[in-house]
């Protein structure tokens, strides 16, 4: 039986999910190697990703390989993944999913009890580390008189900067930290409430080759069922809305007693305006959520705040 080839970018999180993935498969008596491979968006360290094509620079490459057959999986970060995969490409497997919230990092580990008490910490205009228009736009409400800087480089080349002094604070996934073993730095989790995640974030994802019938079978048979609900709902409202990475837009689904919640968020980048709206329906259609959720935020206004960011 030949070992499977994983495809994954080389940075320390990268490699934690494509590890969770190998252990996985051998549990279920696959073997498997991982196979490093340098994108364009680990070339390219100094520009902001809104200058440079967007999170979908962190997949290209490995999805070249694995069309071409280099590889035979590829594992992803859901929210870096476009919701228009290549021809013959499809997401075969979902991980459980870490904890979806932002958070806040100040220097210094210093803690709080709530978002508002942090803020409070760093005065009237503190410089806050984030490339995420998404991000920035919920923030802002919060942060007034925040500056939003752009920030590169894997979690620990930004706690570095942080401790240095060329932020006063950090915005982070929370299970990227967690995952590598970073969660006491966390300030505070940002509730929901105050920030929409992007769609997908915390969900590690597994794409194959859909005439890999093989393959598609070993990797199905990891399959997080809960999560995959979620991130069919969260991507449909994206691809409802039109797509792209670097969009003030975000959605999160969460199991509950009804069935699938999901909310969503478009805002204009200074946080001025923005129309939120939440939905539930039934986990069996995740899909159909995410479109009815998505054209209520259409017929909100909200595609008029998204192409003025798409085209300005």
């Amino acid at each position: 039986m030949t070992r499977l080839r994983i495809g994954t970018r080389g940075s320390p999180l990268a490699l934690w999910q494509a590890r969770a993935v190998a252990a996985l498969l051998e549990r279920g008596g696959r073997q498997s190697e991982i196979v490093i491979i340098k994108t364009s968006g680990d070339r390219i360290q100094e520009a902001p990703l809104s200058d440079v094509g967007g999170k979908g620079l962190f997949v290209k490459e490995i999805e070249d390989a694995l069309v071409t057959g280099a590889i035979d999986l590829a594992v992803h970060s859901a929210k870096d993944m476009s919701v228009a995969l290549p021809d013959g490409l499809g997401v075969s497997a979902v991980l459980p999913r870490e904890d979806s919230r932002d958070a806040l990092v100040l220097r210094d580990g210093i803690t709080a009890n709530d978002l508002r008490g942090a803020l409070a910490q760093l005065g009237a205009t503190p410089a806050i580390g984030t490339g995420s228009v998404r991000r920035a736009a919920q923030l802002a409400v919060h942060a007034p008189g925040a500056r939003f800087a752009p920030i590169r480089g894997n979690v620990d080349t930004r706690l570095r900067k942080l401790d240095a002094g060329d932020y006063d604070a950090l915005i982070l996934a929370v299970a990227g930290m967690k995952r590598l073993g970073h969660g006491a730095r966390i300030s505070v989790p940002i509730s929901h409430d105050d920030c929409i995640p992007a769609p997908g974030q915390g969900i590690v994802a597994i794409e194959t080759r859909l005439e890999d019938g093989e393959t598609r079978d070993v990797v199905q048979a990891i399959n997080d069922a809960s999560t995959a609900a979620c991130f069919e709902a969260e991507r449909a409202v994206v691809s409802t809305l039109g797509g792209g990475c670097q969009l003030p837009l975000g959605a999160v689904a969460r199991h509950a007693a009804a069935g699938l919640d999901l909310q969503a968020i478009v805002a204009s980048p200074d946080g001025a305006r923005s129309i939120r709206r939440r939905a539930q329906g039934d986990a069996s259609r995740p899909a159909e959520l995410g479109r009815r959720l998505a054209e209520d935020l259409a017929n909100a206004g909200a595609i008029a705040i998204l192409d003025e960011v798409r085209y300005s």
